[in-house]
Formats: C-alpha cells, sequence, structure tokens
C-alpha cells in the first residue's frame, strides 16, 4: 500500500494505515488520512483526493489563517470541522536560531496539549463517529497534525516507535515546504534553519512530557482530554483491521 500519496501541490499528505497494535492487529489502509493544508487542493490534485473518497475532515488552523489560504474546496460535500487545536500563534520563521530549535518546539506542543484539550477531543470523536474515510490537515501537516496523529496512534495501541517514525516523516517534505514558504513570502527572510524540520526528537520530547505531567500519554487523554472508553472502542473498531 502507499503511505505517501502524492500531489502537484500538496507536500505532506499521508495514509496513516499498515501501523502495529499491541494486540497484533494493524491500522487499516485507506481510512484515516493526515495532511498539509487542503486549501491548496485544485485540478488533478482535486481529482486524485476525491479518488480517496474522504467523507469528513478536520482542518485544524486557526480561523484566520482559513480566510487567508482558503479552505477545502466545495467544502458542502464533506462532514467539515473547523477545530483549532492551537492557542497561542507564533511565527516559526522568526524562532531565535540560537535556541535549542527541539526544545522550543516541544515546549510549543505542551502548550497546544493543554490549551486545545476541548477541540482535541471533539478532533478524536469526529474520527471515531464521523462518515469514514477521514482526513486531519493544518498548514504544513507537521506541528498540529503531528499531534493529532501522534494521540490517534496512541489510543489505537500503537508503539512509540512508530508513532516517532510517522512523525519523523515529515522530513521527507522539509524542502517543499520550506520553499513554498519563501514563495508566498518574497519580501521576508526565513530566519530559523529549522523551519519545517520535524525530527523524532521532537515528538519525543511531547511524550515525555505528558507522561510526566499526567503519568502516561494515555492517561492524559483520558483524564485530561475526556477520551472515554466507549470513544476509544469506537475508533478502534473504526480504524483497526480484524
Amino acid at each position: 500500500m502507499e503511505r505517501h500519496i502524492e500531489f502537484e501541490r500538496l507536500h505532506n499528505f499521508r495514509d496513516l494505515g499498515g501501523y502495529r497494535t499491541a494486540d497484533g492487529r494493524a491500522v487499516a489502509w485507506g481510512r484515516l488520512y493526515r495532511a498539509d493544508s487542503l486549501g491548496k487542493l485544485a485540478g488533478d490534485d482535486w481529482e486524485r483526493f476525491l479518488g480517496l473518497g474522504v467523507r469528513t475532515v478536520i482542518d485544524l488552523r486557526y480561523p484566520w489563517e482559513i480566510d487567508a489560504k482558503g479552505r477545502i474546496p466545495e467544502v458542502g460535500r464533506f462532514a467539515y470541522a473547523n477545530l483549532s487545536i492551537e492557542h497561542r500563534p507564533y511565527d516559526q520563521a522568526e524562532i531565535d536560531p540560537a535556541l535549542d530549535p527541539w526544545r522550543y518546539l516541544a515546549d510549543r506542543f505542551a502548550e497546544v496539549a493543554e490549551d486545545g484539550v476541548e477541540e482535541i477531543r471533539q478532533a478524536i470523536e469526529l474520527i471515531a463517529d464521523g462518515p469514514g474515510p477521514a482526513v486531519f490537515h493544518c498548514t504544513s501537516g507537521k506541528d498540529r497534525t503531528g499531534l493529532v496523529a501522534a494521540l490517534v496512534l496512541t489510543l489505537l495501541g500503537v508503539s512509540e516507535e512508530q508513532i516517532l517514525a510517522d512523525f519523523a516523516l515529515t522530513e521527507l517534505a522539509t524542502a517543499r515546504l520550506a520553499d513554498d514558504w519563501r514563495a508566498a513570502h518574497p519580501d521576508r527572510t526565513l530566519n530559523w534553519p529549522a523551519y519545517g524540520r520535524a525530527p523524532a526528537e521532537i515528538m519525543e520530547l511531547v511524550l515525555a512530557d505528558l507522561t510526566a505531567r499526567h503519568g502516561s500519554v494515555r492517561a492524559y487523554l483520558t483524564d485530561r482530554v475526556g477520551i472515554t472508553d466507549a470513544t476509544t472502542t469506537r475508533l478502534r473498531t473504526r480504524l483497526l483491521s480484524a
């Protein structure tokens, strides 16, 4: 099966199928996707996307990002939700190059994990209960999307090793994401050399932080986010192969 689905204008569209779970099952292919901004879909890209049969779209961006860059075309075709999980915006292009980049980003993830619990819960419940297949996305498909992917895979029983590997696959899109930023901001300088990077170390720090704060990532999901056993069961029923 194909994990990376090639588009001309999207750089980070991936199928979350194939990851093995602790009970010997696997995430089914073609049921859940993660992506960069679907507002870029047009032409042949749009036709290829429609061919995937996606029925639920979760847009994790700020409303002002959607106003500036657009949402998925023909939004009425889908069960669509804008769930902005990040509440404290920051400009990655302007991060101080002298900072430890992975610790800095992990701290931003920690803010999202605490500020965005309501939206995170709604996103996971929609993946569990909305019509499928489903896709969730932000702008680059890296940070906000990466966090939701890690949390969903945790609930499915996927190992941390595989979760870290999935997060790091964005590294294959880094150069194109940086090129897109430069094309969109010809009057600015990209000051942060780690822009678009997604090494596994970032997510390793994020999961360790959640464990230190809440006892485990799963405890964070149940006790802080409010994911019930019933929701987890529905999620696993929908997304795991027999």
